[in-house]
């Protein structure tokens, strides 16, 4: 049984202040082919409320929940917090927990499904700031996923409840429950999971989406999965729906009311700030339909101990539950995801998508 001595929060980062935005965006598109107007178009979105992406507040108040809930749970692990794009920049901290003596992390990785850059890009990043480091680097597991964890889930229907109590009475019974997630590469999405066994992060989406649909106004409402965020050329196949094209799809069907949830995002990352607060806001009211969007889970109490649970249980791991040790919380019928990944599991190059 390993024993940890800190846990890590793994994040995605963001700017924090205009000069920061434009750098930021050539650190996450570096490499990709982004053309200089689509990066200079974005950052007009992160000008727009100021040049500060909401994701490393949201990762701060995290970490407070949490430096709040791990004592009542038992657990005296010393806080970290690393990002991929933006300070602090993971291998930094990597460097300053081994400077600190720590020997073993567990770390939380703020996605919970499977693909390459929601689950496997983190496990390379994570190997590649501790080599960066060196041999005093810490080691480094991951937390398994959680798309169908009851503190994930549960959040996420309570604030659709919220959502659809803010649509007008007389649309609201009708109102169609639309999950949304960061659209990818086909390639991507059929090489999530191990080999031979692709397509999880399509699956894994559909499966928390029902799981909320059947947890709200009585699994009453209609609901559907599209995808947002779309940046790769036009010539690449990437996940479809966009979530625009679908909203007019639903009104040429006789939908008159919608509530957007961003399943595929734990906390609100600019994509949901203006792809869905702004971009599918205004063509809902263009199509002359209402419009509602839920909030993301990251700030629930029931998230925050979502994660105390999922530390106590990997620290438990391999120990077979009992009295002293809960089982692992999954709902639906994918079940418990496996605590560790295959190391060729959600492998994905820029090379097979274009063979």
């Amino acid at each position: 049984m390993p024993a940890y001595d800190a846990f890590l929060l793994v994040s995605f980062g963001g700017p924090e202040g205009p000069d920061e935005v434009m750098p930021f965006l050539e650190n996450v598109t570096r490499g990709r082919g982004i053309p200089p107007e689509r990066l200079a178009g974005v950052a007009e979105h992160y000008y727009a409320v100021g040049g500060i992406s909401p994701i490393n507040q949201q990762c701060r108040d995290m970490l407070a929940a949490l430096q709040a809930d791990f004592p009542a749970a038992g657990l005296s692990l010393p806080l970290y917090w690393g990002n991929r794009n933006w300070p602090p920049y993971l291998t930094d901290t990597v460097r300053t927990m081994a400077g600190d003596g720590v020997r073993r992390a567990i770390a939380f990785v703020t996605s919970a499904y499977s693909s390459y850059s929601s689950c496997r890009q983190y496990l390379d990043d994570i190997e590649r700031a501790r080599a960066a480091v060196g041999p005093s680097a810490p080691v480094i597991d991951k937390i398994r996923r959680f798309f169908n964890h009851p503190g994930f889930i549960e959040p996420f229907a309570a604030s659709t409840e919220a959502a659809l109590a803010t649509l007008p009475a007389e649309v609201r019974p009708g109102a169609h429950l639309v999950f949304t997630a960061h659209s990818i590469p086909m390639a991507m999405a059929d090489s999530s999971g191990p080999p031979g066994m692709g397509g999880r992060y399509v699956a894994e989406l559909t499966e928390a989406a029902r799981l909320i649909a059947e947890r709200t106004g009585g699994g009453s409402h209609r609901w559907t999965l599209a995808y947002q965020s779309r940046s790769g050329p036009p010539a690449q196949p990437w996940l479809e729906p966009d979530v625009r094209d679908h909203l007019a799809e639903l009104v040429k069907a006789g939908t008159n009311a919608v509530v957007v949830i961003p399943v595929g995002f734990v906390s609100d990352h600019m994509e949901v700030r203006h792809d869905l607060d702004v971009e599918a806001a205004q063509c809902a009211s263009a199509l002359g339909i209402a419009f509602a969007r839920a909030a993301t889970p990251g700030t629930d109490p029931r998230f925050a101990s979502m994660i105390t649970e999922l530390v106590r249980e990997r620290m438990a791991w391999p120990a077979s539950p009992g009295p002293a040790i809960a089982a692992p919380a999954a709902l639906g019928d994918i079940g418990v995801p496996a605590q560790t990944c295959p190391a060729d599991c959600c492998r994905y190059t820029r090379a097979a998508a274009s063979s």
